[in-house]
């Protein structure tokens, strides 16, 4: 017989089990990190704000996890901009898992989702400048890392 299933109290299935920085699930009674609140609503502000810092953190897969709520709930004219950002935030927790090949595919998708929106950028974002960073140069040791200052690029600003 089947374990039941994590259920949140619409029925949906969700895993309760702890994860790592990166999302990974351990093991029932292992000590994880707090994860981002799934389903809370936040301004357009907040979530980039929010999804800033997690990935700032090092912790891409939470802040993905940000821009999918964003992307929920967006209006139907910025959808594919919040679904991009969320690529985006997917691709660098495959990089950091070591998944060179599924980053490079991700962070190409969400530069295409986002770039419509580099004429006219809402909430302030500097499109153009993220879409800069995921098409850029690739470096030789690692195919995802991008160049940027200092050993390694981190996150798009």
């Amino acid at each position: 017989m089947d374990a039941p299933r994590d259920r949140d109290a619409g029925g949906r299935a969700r895993n309760a089990r702890p994860r790592d920085a990166l999302g990974r699930p351990l093991p029932h009674g292992a000590e994880g990190v707090e994860r981002a609140p799934e389903g809370l609503p936040r301004t357009p502000d907040e979530a980039i704000g929010e999804a800033q810092a997690l990935l700032d953190a090092g912790r891409p897969f939470h802040a993905h996890e940000v821009l999918e709520d964003a992307w929920k709930a967006a209006p139907d004219h910025e959808r594919q901009l919040w679904r991009g950002l969320a690529q985006l935030a997917v691709g660098l927790t495959h990089a950091a898992r070591g998944n060179d090949r599924g980053a490079a595919r991700l962070v190409e998708r969400g530069a295409g989702n986002v770039a419509p929106y580099a004429a006219a950028p809402p909430h302030g974002l500097d499109v153009a400048g993220v879409v800069a960073w995921a098409r850029g140069p690739l470096s030789a040791d690692r195919p995802f890392r991008l160049r940027g200052p200092g050993p390694g690029a981190g996150p798009p600003r």
